[in-house]
């Protein structure tokens, strides 16, 4: 099972103050609230990053278990290896460990989450600013975000 989560960055900025009191507090663990602090080239890129991981993930952990509780701070984002335009994770949630593969640029920040790291390997996506007709192509994972839609197959 695969989830996905896209956040158009010029969206974000307009919609969300990242920087206001207690936002990072009800959205991340203290370690996440330090790393968005040391990543001083673009704490706002790390901002949407562990969010799109915690989403991504949150999808498949609620099409499992059913629940539709969003706790950000009950996702917990650890491992983070981040290269130049991607990254990847894990995202814990009662026990049980995601994976997640992240890629990045000035216009979004999409993440890709799996059960297992074979199904992540395996997983492909479609970024693309049209909402038109991917009812049609059936993919596991629909994420949108101002300009973008976001399709994962398994």
């Amino acid at each position: 099972m695969i989830g996905n989560d896209i956040v158009d960055l010029q969206q974000a900025a307009l919609d969300s103050n990242w920087k206001r009191k207690g936002f990072l507090e009800k959205l991340f663990t203290a370690e996440e609230q330090f790393l968005i602090a040391s990543y001083t080239e673009n704490p706002e890129l790390m901002v949407w990053l562990l969010w799109s991981m915690k989403e991504s993930a949150y999808k498949i952990n609620s099409n499992i278990t059913k629940l539709r509780a969003f706790a950000p701070v009950k996702l917990v984002c650890n491992n983070l290896i981040i290269l130049e335009h991607s990254a990847t994770g894990n995202v814990y949630t009662e026990g049980t460990s995601y994976c997640t593969a992240t890629e990045f640029n000035t216009d979004y920040v999409h993440t890709v989450a799996a059960e297992q790291l074979h199904e992540l390997q395996l997983a492909r996506t479609e970024i693309s600013a049209l909402y038109d007709g991917y009812h049609q192509k059936s993919p596991q994972s629909v994420s949108h975000h101002g300009r973008y839609l976001a399709l994962a197959y398994s």
